[in-house]
């Protein structure tokens, strides 16, 4: 074959490529893809070495559980996408005038992260310059170059996200550092968001069943905040998380293949008398490109682990940094399957039977 016929060919290779290439929305999951615009609803495009070449769409958001299935199950019967340092997000202007010295965890503003389908925000909570504010520390204290911006500001998002979906619920899970005497209920008032205040006296105790999600919100019972303070339950009202909920180690302390230990605030992972279960799966020091690996297979991996550990007990909150980075799922098809296995017994939400929490599960 001569040199003009091979170029034939390879033209034709090439003009065929790009005819069939998907673009304008129709890519579909790990379709290869050039922009964001390129890739279906609920997708983005995106790069990760670690698991495929060039750049693909991968999942940008939740399954609503809600919608696939039902809302008049227990709130302890869900799980929920978690995002862990939800306020360390990349670009984030400092509010002090000086330049910020510490690491990020996410990449989408709170309102991006909760439109996105994140239902559990983490916040570290401190007091500085005589306010609330979100914070990482050094030496146990905020300072001008840890600081993040005044907490008031990220409720807002909450409030404003609370406002416009009457029937979404979001828990707040606060590494709190606040000394100030009633300065978290000061800026919880402030921001708006007591309406919607879920109280401690209707949190089950000795591991029974929380109210079904659907009373919850008839309620407008739609804000559940914990604190670290065990104090804050009694002079606040402001529930203690370890009252409440087990909690695996964080960091790297909690992302050893096949261990999942308790992290040393919570009671054992098998404690039946906490009606919740939390799930930290990320690093001491966030870095960006592994984390596409690390949300993904290696994720639901330590689910299963926790789960044995957790007393054959699903987890209802799954934290990670950098929720929209993975090999194609990632956190949102951890998310589908710890729901799927809390409400039907089946592998993802999808095949669940609608109205059945039998194990009645649609062939794949």
């Amino acid at each position: 074959m001569g040199l003009g016929a091979n170029l034939f060919f390879i033209l034709l290779s090439f003009f065929f490529s790009v005819a069939t290439a998907c673009t304008n929305g129709k890519c579909r999951l790990l379709d290869e893809c050039s922009t964001d615009e390129d890739c279906g609803a609920g997708l983005y495009c995106f790069s990760c070495p670690q698991g495929f070449s060039g750049s693909r769409c991968v999942r940008s958001s939740i399954t609503d559980q809600f919608k696939v299935l039902n809302n008049s199950l227990p709130f302890n019967k869900y799980a929920f996408l978690t995002t862990h340092n939800s306020y360390a997000i990349d670009g984030e202007q400092s509010h002090t005038g000086v330049p910020r010295l510490t690491f990020t965890n996410q990449e989408d503003s709170v309102t991006q992260q909760l439109n996105n389908g994140a239902r559990g925000l983490m916040l570290d909570t401190y007091d500085f310059e005589g306010d609330v504010w979100l914070c990482h520390s050094f030496g146990g204290e905020c300072h001008d170059y840890t600081a993040f911006g005044p907490a008031i500001d990220t409720l807002r998002e909450v409030e404003a996200f609370l406002s416009a979906n009457p029937v979404e619920i979001v828990t707040l899970i606060l590494e709190d550092y606040v000394k100030a005497p009633n300065g978290l209920t000061k800026v919880f008032t402030d921001a708006g968001l007591m309406k919607y205040w879920f109280p401690v006296t209707s949190m089950p105790q000795n591991g029974e069943d929380w109210p079904l999600v659907s009373d919850m919100v008839a309620q407008n019972q739609r804000l559940i905040v914990f604190t670290s303070i065990k104090s804050k339950q009694e002079s606040e009202g402001i529930a203690y998380q370890w009252n409440y909920m087990v909690e695996n180690q964080y960091g790297d302390g909690g992302m050893h293949r096949g261990n999942c230990p308790a992290r040393g605030e919570s009671s054992p992972l098998n404690d039946g008398a906490k009606s919740l279960v939390l799930v930290n799966y990320f690093k001491t020091i966030p870095l960006k490109q592994p984390t596409c690996q690390q949300n993904s297979g290696d994720l639901i991996n330590m689910l299963q682990t926790c789960y044995g550990a957790a007393g054959n007990r699903w987890a209802n909150f799954v934290a990670v940094d950098y929720y929209k980075r993975s090999e194609g799922g990632g956190s949102f098809q951890a998310i589908d399957t710890m729901n799927a296995k809390l409400l039907c017994g089946c592998d993802d939400i999808h095949a669940c039977v609608a109205l059945s929490t039998s194990g009645a599960c649609t062939p794949s």
